[in-house]
């Protein structure tokens, strides 16, 4: 086996978009409100392997706006990206998958987000930037806790 065979290889095969759902359960009469809505957002971030040194990374973003009691909108949003990752260290892997892929594929969600929020008639929610490596840390630690509370 030569060396260059052992040379790590990460690359983006294909970003997609590949959920996107918009609900407006209160239009036509939401409209009329004048104040403006709070907004939750959640993320949720997953990679599995689709093939030998082919993976796929997703990221999902639901946004809820509410006036008052009244859903405004909600829209739920999964964007995922195929990328070749090869000969990379097996303690790499689990970060590139959480951290790397996410960082590549959520710019692309965040702005069909805003633009099916804009469609739907209202003003468009901009997402804030999000550190994929603080949000893996806490899974990281969540998952430790979990782990960690039937012992005691």
């Amino acid at each position: 086996m030569s060396d260059e065979n052992l040379q790590p290889v990460f690359q983006i095969q294909r970003v997609y978009l590949k959920d996107m759902s918009l609900e407006q359960p209160n239009s036509p009469a939401i409209f009329l409100e004048q104040e403006a809505p709070t907004i939750e957002v959640s993320l949720d971030v997953g990679a599995e392997s689709i093939a030998e040194g082919i993976y796929e990374s997703t990221v999902t973003i639901t946004v809820t706006a509410k006036l008052k009691d009244k859903v405004a909108f909600l829209v739920e949003g999964k964007q995922a990206g195929i990328f070749e990752a090869r000969n990379i260290p097996a303690d790499q892997m689990d970060p590139l998958l959480g951290i790397g892929c996410p960082n590549i594929v959520y710019p692309y969600l965040r702005a069909n987000i805003a633009d099916v929020i804009s469609r739907a008639g209202f003003p468009p929610v901009h997402l804030a930037e999000i550190n994929f490596e603080a949000f893996y840390q806490q899974r990281q630690q969540a998952m430790v806790e979990a782990a960690a509370t039937p012992a005691q």
